[in-house]
């Protein structure tokens, strides 16, 4: 790994925060307005979900921030279908029926992405991809062997890699991982900025920087009041909030934790097979990557059980040389310099699974938490699962991730 001058590492600013193709048109509020569906955030979930009902609906989406500001401009953007926790485990918290309905629901989700996409022809940087996931601290090889079996007996596109065959084929000194097909990656900040300006074609208002203050409902719909003085009138809202948990919305199991993510310079030289790999760990915390399509290095982890730590810069530059260390270790035949050092708030949950449900005493409303390591894969489910209630029909699924 070479020396990186302080003075050359943008210190905080994430890799897609100055992107083309980012301009999202927005407006003040000036008047009171009246609609069907509020969504309340403009980040990835509120595009999946805008996008997913403007043409059936008229939508409003109102943000406190520019849009895409929030979560979704810190993502790593690894559009996986593997839960955090593995099928094996997450059986054990919700029945095994469960997790491996969870687990087809998140493949399936992927296959949807890609189908908005390319249908949509949103120039984001969309890869179809593999993970392999490597056996670490958390889970070793012969846990791993009973998942891609788990994996496999469900028709999930999973095998076991052994330890001889990792370190012939890929360099990685572990004893075992899985290789899986179906996932993808992308840059975030340009998929939500494509679905949100679609979803302004189809007749959706982009509202920023508005501030929901208070919501209230009654037996036809819901008032929002916000800061700008003037109310939204809606028959559902829709609470799209990434990490910032709506007031009265019970998380349990839930919390809000730090994590750091850095990028290394265009074009570093890297093996072959990373041109079409996500690699993660089954560690705690543990180390992500996946090149971009500049042939940047994508890396994260270094996960801390704060709300807050991620506003700390010296944190930030211990954190990124902690990253850069690791990678090193796994990758001694990769050399690097860091370009890009972040952070952001993450959100966890017992399970793994997302928040995706109404909001309880608050008539016609629901809320999207997608909490995990698959946030985008959990935007999609959200986006169906309330796209199908708000139009009055029961999504199969509904149930796995009511909060």
């Amino acid at each position: 790994m070479s020396a990186t001058h302080e003075r050359d590492l943008r210190t905080g600013a994430s890799l897609w925060a100055h992107g083309r193709g980012l301009g999202v048109p927005t407006r003040p509020l000036t008047r009171a307005i009246s609609v069907d569906v509020a969504v309340v955030g403009a980040g990835i979930s509120g595009a999946f979900m805008a996008h997913g009902l403007a043409n059936d609906f008229s939508v409003a989406v109102l943000d406190r921030r520019p849009p895409l500001m929030g979560s979704t401009i810190a993502s790593t953007a690894l559009l996986q279908w593997e839960i955090d926790l593995p099928l094996v485990e997450l059986g054990r918290k919700i029945g095994s029926a469960n997790a491996r309905r969870a687990y087809a629901r998140s493949r399936s989700a992927v296959d949807h992405l890609t189908d908005i996409v390319r249908q949509e022809r949103i120039p984001c940087g969309l890869k179809p991809s593999r993970t392999l996931y490597l056996a670490g601290d958390e889970h070793g090889f012969r846990a791993l062997e009973a998942e891609a079996e788990a994996r496999g007996a469900m028709g999930l596109e999973s095998v076991f890699i052994p330890a001889e065959t990792l370190r012939t084929d890929y360099g990685i000194d572990r004893t075992g991982a899985i290789l899986s097909d179906g996932s993808a990656r992308a840059d975030p900040a340009r998929l939500a900025a494509g679905l949100l300006r679609r979803a302004q074609k189809s007749g959706a208002h982009v509202f920023s920087p508005v501030e929901v203050m208070q919501a209230v409902s009654d037996p036809d719909g819901v008032t929002l009041v916000t800061d700008a003085g003037h109310a939204v009138r809606a028959k559902t809202v829709v609470f799209c909030c990434g990490y910032e948990f709506p007031e009265g919305v019970p998380t349990p199991g839930a919390k809000v934790i730090s994590t750091w993510a850095l990028a290394t310079k265009p074009r570093t030289p890297c093996p072959a097979w990373l041109r079409e790999m996500l690699v993660w760990e089954a560690s705690d915390p543990y180390l992500y990557f996946r090149m971009a399509r500049d042939g940047r290095l994508v890396v994260g982890g270094e996960d801390e059980h704060s709300p807050t730590a991620h506003t700390s810069i010296p944190k930030l530059k211990t954190k990124a040389d902690r990253i850069a260390r690791k990678l090193k270790a796994l990758l001694p035949m990769v050399e690097f310099e860091i370009d890009h050092a972040w952070a952001g708030a993450f959100g966890e949950s017992a399970t793994g699974l997302p928040s995706i449900g109404p909001v309880p005493g608050v008539d016609h409303a629901f809320a999207v938490m997608g909490f995990g390591g698959n946030g985008i894969t959990y935007s999609v489910i959200a986006s169906e699962i309330v796209g199908a209630a708000i139009r009055g029909r029961a999504d199969p699924d509904a149930d796995l991730y009511r909060p």
